[in-house]
């Protein structure tokens, strides 16, 4: 019997939790071919998300719980998630019942149609002007940093055969980024047509601090284009200054009273100052990952875990 396994990243879902997991109960118990086990992670939420999971793992003895010690983002509650999980497939979703459990059947089926990975599409994403705005930037980020193909898009609900999730976890650096992964994996990826739910209680959990800084992680931590890119600057504003120098020359021999602008030359040196400055900021940033990881920071720190007591 296939074993399917789920994992939700929890952040302010205390509202909102309980109703996403009846419903993974409910779907599953119409798919009798398969088995499946859940795995709830708290990313150290500021409500009472902790103790409703407590409720759910006691209820439940295929659902695990886990609790962080400090806050560490998506992505790391995904990666903890994932080294859970015992299943040959796992199904990653949002916590607020705006990616509906009941639509894994079609994810699913897309993997056994021979997909590597399925990612959900939605035909009218409900999320709010700004969270789609950061979706828009995050995939065009994707296709140029990590070569996504245009026409696949990638969203926080997605299926993948255990190979793909076992690949992913051989990462255990900081900073993870789980499309940067995904396609690093595999490049056998679909798109499978879903529903998106609006959001009932509370709003997003990304703020523009997050979304900075996952699109911080996706810049730098699967790709060197940002360096290269600042090497072509840095090479095409050398030749600009170059070219302006030899101009001054020449207008100096042949304009012997031209007088060239204080403010001109200010402004260049502000202009390629702040270009350096930004170069060396992204050389920085690179080095001070590296450091991190040399100095062992973890992904995330696990405070508990929650598992069914069976009472005799």
């Amino acid at each position: 019997m296939q074993m399917i396994s789920f994992v939700i990243p929890c952040y302010r879902s205390e509202q909102t939790i309980e109703g996403v997991v009846a419903e993974i109960k409910e779907t599953m118990a119409k798919l009798q071919d398969k088995s499946w086990e859940l795995v709830l992670v708290n990313d150290c939420s500021p409500d009472d998300t902790m103790s409703v999971i407590r409720k759910l793992c006691s209820e439940n003895d295929n659902i695990t719980g886990i609790d962080f010690a400090r806050n560490f983002g998506q992505h790391s509650a995904l990666m903890a998630g994932m080294r859970e999980t015992k299943g040959d497939v796992v199904i990653c979703l949002d916590d607020d019942g705006q990616t509906p459990p009941s639509e894994c059947p079609k994810l699913l089926k897309a993997l056994e149609d021979g997909a590597d990975a399925a990612y959900a599409k939605y035909g009218n994403k409900k999320h709010s002007p700004f969270r789609n705005f950061g979706s828009y930037v995050n995939e065009k980020m994707a296709e140029f940093m990590l070569d996504k193909p245009k026409e696949l898009h990638l969203s926080s609900y997605f299926a993948a055969k255990r190979f793909v999730i076992d690949e992913m976890l051989r990462y255990e650096n900081s900073y993870p980024y789980i499309m940067g992964l995904v396609l690093r994996a595999t490049r056998n990826i679909v798109n499978v047509q879903v529903e998106h739910r609006s959001r009932t209680v509370g709003e997003s959990g990304y703020s523009l601090g997050k979304l900075l800084g996952l699109w911080m992680n996706g810049f730098t931590s699967f790709s060197v284009k940002p360096l290269r890119i600042a090497t072509m600057l840095g090479v095409f504003f050398a030749l600009t200054g170059f070219i302006y120098g030899i101009v001054i020359i020449i207008q100096h021999f042949i304009l012997p009273d031209r007088v060239v602008g204080f403010a001109s030359i200010i402004s260049l040196i502000a202009f390629f100052g702040g270009m350096v400055m930004i170069m060396l900021g992204l050389i920085g940033e690179y080095i001070g990952r590296i450091y991190i990881c040399m100095n062992a920071s973890p992904q995330y720190v696990i405070k508990e875990r929650i598992k069914h007591e069976k009472q005799d």
